[in-house]
């Protein structure tokens, strides 16, 4: 079974939602660079919520027949990346992101909007 990256970017979002992620953004980087068309970014409040984020995608992700090619951060949920190939994940503690506001480095990403 092949999930198209769209299907993926969407499972994902539903995923971090699901696990009350905070101002999930989408970024659209097709045009940007060859790392990925995709990058989430979201956070939790707390280490326990960023871990259970991180699986949730994790699971929707294998869920679907795409592997997790790696998940780097997990051990201190401080930030978690999680590499699904067109789609990669950051999954920040509420101060990392603030800190590290890596939605100013992609600005000229366009966020997309998922319905």
């Amino acid at each position: 079974m092949t999930v198209n990256p769209e299907e993926l970017l969407k499972a994902v979002v539903t995923a971090a939602e699901d696990k009350k992620a905070h101002n999930v953004v989408a970024l659209d980087l097709k045009n940007i660079s060859l790392v990925a068309d995709y990058f989430v970014i979201c956070h939790g409040n707390s280490d326990t919520q960023v871990q259970a984020i991180t699986t949730e995608i994790r699971k929707q992700a294998e869920a679907r027949g795409v592997r997790v090619r790696g998940i780097e951060g997990a051990d201190t949920c401080r930030w978690v990346l999680v590499d699904i190939g067109d789609v990669v994940v950051h999954v920040f503690h509420r101060e990392e992101r603030e800190y590290y506001n890596i939605e100013r480095l992609w600005s000229d990403a366009k966020v997309v909007e998922l319905a």
